[in-house]
């Protein structure tokens, strides 16, 4: 099996469960409160080790109390920790969360240690770029310095995924031209080209826009209608499974993680994103980040019912 590198952001989430979100000025009562880990770039890599994957992380924590929160889970997962910073004078990132009774999110973020993820810190590990790899970055980090690690990424001969989450206010032509798989949802998708994506046929007008400057292939997360793939031979969509939306905080994450360790495992891409959404559907089932994502062996269960059906 190929290696994953994950390069991102580690966080806790602090978890507001609440009845509607609240509107500007308003104070309302929340249902529960959770201290959960989370991060995207920890939530990814979280989940690379629970669907089977071999996974180095690359990312920062303070050395707060909170940071060992995030490495306890992901050492639980199997992930290799050997490589993220550890610093005495920046707190770990964090994250404020609302989550309403339909399982829809807003988040607030403070990125801490996160901002020491810089072009530096990873020139020193540039090491573990090998031919073959896999590198999955989002973009809860430094931006310029994600945006050097692609294209040394690229450089080094691995396959580059980039989750643009949060859409920057753009990506530059040789970024795009260095990205093998760029897997916005629609709402990132709309931010970073401009474009409306309110239809499938918009989505796929967008995606198209994002080829057209150089990325290899765009796969468009598009909610409980699946993902939208687009490359040089056209646009189809992959329907995802039927699931109960009970919390869709890592969703995003499970999906990139599946598409990342199935391509690693030598898969088709159309494998890739069967897997990918069926690792989606059973974490919007669950609460919580990295307390949502599945097993292997729950995917696969889903994954061979599903052909059975």
């Amino acid at each position: 099996m190929k290696k994953i590198i994950v390069a991102g952001s580690s966080n806790i989430d602090f978890v507001l469960r609440v009845a509607e979100m609240p509107k500007k000025g308003e104070t309302i009562r929340t249902r529960s409160f959770d201290k959960i880990p989370g991060g995207k770039g920890a939530n990814q890599a979280c989940a690379v080790g629970k669907l089977g994957g071999d996974c180095v992380f690359l990312s920062a924590v303070g050395e707060d109390g909170l940071g060992s929160i995030v490495t306890d889970s992901l050492a639980a997962a199997g992930v290799d920790l050997s490589r993220v910073l550890r610093d005495k004078e920046t707190p770990t990132g964090m994250a404020v969360i609302a989550v309403n009774d339909e399982g829809e999110n807003s988040i607030m973020i403070v990125p801490g240690a996160n901002g020491l993820c810089t072009e530096d810190y990873f020139d020193r590990n540039a090491d573990c770029l090998a031919p073959g790899d896999i590198l999955l970055a989002q973009l809860e980090t430094p931006v310029e310095a994600i945006w050097k690690l692609i294209e040394k990424a690229k450089a080094a001969g691995c396959t580059t995924i980039l989750n643009p989450a949060p859409a920057p206010e753009s990506i530059p032509d040789a970024v795009l031209a260095a990205v093998d798989y760029i897997t916005p949802n629609e709402t990132e998708l709309a931010a970073i080209t401009g474009l409306p994506t309110g239809t499938v046929e918009e989505i796929d007008a967008a995606a198209r826009s994002l080829c057209a400057r150089g990325a290899g292939r765009v796969l468009v997360t598009i909610g409980p209608r699946g993902a939208l793939l687009c490359d040089e031979s056209g646009s189809r969509v992959y329907p995802t499974f039927d699931a109960k939306r009970v919390d869709t905080t890592a969703a995003g994450d499970t999906f990139n993680a599946g598409l990342a360790v199935s391509l690693a495992e030598g898969a088709s891409l159309e494998e890739a994103i069967r897997l990918a959404n069926a690792a989606a559907a059973i974490s919007i089932t669950r609460k919580g980040a990295q307390t949502s994502i599945p097993s292997r062996a729950e995917v696969d269960q889903l994954l061979q019912s599903a052909q059975e059906g």
